[in-house]
């Protein structure tokens, strides 16, 4: 029998998705540990988490050194000597910076999670912050950050943010060098103490987990921690700056834009149907921003539309680069789009698409423990119902034209967005 290759293969339905369960421990120091086990492959990542992201800045950049300095050297253990025991064992250890919180990020074949984990321990427990490195990160981020400043893309996102939160808001304060320059390691040593506090850490484990694994790092990660020492400074409301702003790029051939406004967090009972929204906009390969803005008017190679949650504060908004020339065409069809979800219903057929893509690609995303867990992450950071994800199928295939274009009436009004444009002397 040949195929015939101009019949696409038919569509089934996606069946109810169920996380997997994770067991989770409160260990003696007041952490909670959470077991998420797979043995499909020899790998186990441990991810411990602290509320230590931007958000609790005592001032701008200290807790990006903190994270950045956190294996640069223990009272043991020299940056060095941290790196090569990492490489020896084929393993991976990184510690990221969020807006809300840091993350301690390990890789490793499972059998090597018992000697790995005296590591672990001590660049949580016993950094040092040394001067020489401090000074290093601090020189290799601003001229990191020099560099990025002369992109359209990187200013159009920093104005957004700014105007978008506010300049007081921790999600809206944007680098400045004379600021982060003088940092001292007293302030990155004190940040680690109040914040570094496993007495307030989340602990995922996930992978091959083995009984043993958990009794070890329970042993050497569940001591008693210090006195928790709770932040006290007040956090202003987020405000809107202006609804408009341009930032000059001499000599820029290209404009970056950036269109959107502060969004429902993922706790609102609409939540899945916004996400169908969003992606019908501007969310796909397939979705009506691409076919507009690159496939019929050629503005640019890529346009798309998402949600950035955080857990104070969530954020959507559209972003593109496109020619200088272009950029008020291209605003112009975007307000078009925007308008035209809200006066006319989706087709059935364009929403199925959507529908199906979506469905399609939440269960591509659980192909792992990895992914599993950092759907399940989500579940504890933004305070989620246990059901969120197992219902996320259910409510996607129900939600309607009728429900979208309510929702693009009440959340998509191109009046009520903040519209930044980054490129060329006008």
């Amino acid at each position: 029998m040949i195929l015939d290759r101009t019949v696409a293969p038919p569509v089934q339905p996606l069946a109810r998705v169920t996380l997997p369960a994770a067991n989770v421990l409160s260990l003696p120091n007041g952490a909670r540990l959470h077991v998420l086990r797979n043995d499909a492959q020899p790998v186990v990542r441990l991810q411990v988490v602290f509320p230590a992201g931007k958000w609790y800045d005592p001032s701008a950049g200290v807790s990006l050194l903190a994270a950045r300095l956190l294996l640069e050297g223990t009272v043991t253990r020299t940056a060095r000597q941290i790196a090569d025991e990492v490489a020896f064992f084929g393993a991976s250890l990184e510690c990221e910076q969020g807006f809300d919180r840091s993350t301690l990020t390990l890789y490793c074949l499972s059998r090597h999670l018992p000697q790995l984990l005296p590591l672990v321990q001590d660049v949580l427990t016993a950094p040092i912050f040394p001067e020489t490195e401090l000074a290093l990160v601090k020189t290799r981020t601003i001229q990191n950050v020099r560099v990025e400043r002369q992109k359209t893309s990187y200013l159009a996102s920093e104005s957004f943010s700014r105007h978008l939160f506010g300049p007081g808001y921790p999600y809206g304060v944007t680098f400045d060098e004379a600021i982060f320059q003088d940092i001292t390691s007293d302030q990155v040593r004190s940040f680690y103490q109040q914040h570094y506090n496993f007495a307030q850490a989340e602990i995922f484990l996930c992978g091959d987990v083995t009984n043993e694994h958990v009794t070890l790092l329970t042993e050497q990660l569940g001591a008693p921690a210090g006195a928790l020492v709770k932040a006290t400074a007040a956090v202003p409301p987020p405000s809107i700056l202006a609804p408009r702003d341009y930032v000059t790029v001499d000599g820029s051939l290209q404009a970056s834009l950036r269109i959107g406004r502060r969004w429902p967090a993922l706790s609102h009972p609409q939540t899945h149907a916004l996400q169908v929204l969003v992606k019908v906009l501007g969310g796909y390969f397939g979705s009506r921003l691409m076919k507009n803005i690159r496939e019929d008017k050629g503005f640019t190679y890529g346009i798309y539309a998402s949600v950035h949650p955080r857990e104070h504060s969530t954020s959507f908004f559209i972003g593109s680069d496109v020619n200088a020339s272009n950029a008020p065409a291209a605003i112009e069809e975007i307000q078009k789009e925007l308008r035209r979800l809200q006066e006319e219903q989706i087709p059935l057929t364009e929403l199925q698409t959507v529908k199906n893509y979506m469905s399609g690609k939440f269960a591509n995303e659980l192909s792992t423990v990895f992914e599993q867990c950092d759907k399940y992450k989500n579940l504890i950071f933004y305070d989620l119902p246990t059901s969120y994800y197992s219902d996320f199928v259910a409510q996607v295939q129900a939600t309607d034209a009728v429900t979208l274009q309510e929702l693009a009436q009440e959340y998509l009004s191109p009046d009520n967005m903040i519209e930044v444009v980054s490129g060329p002397k006008q």
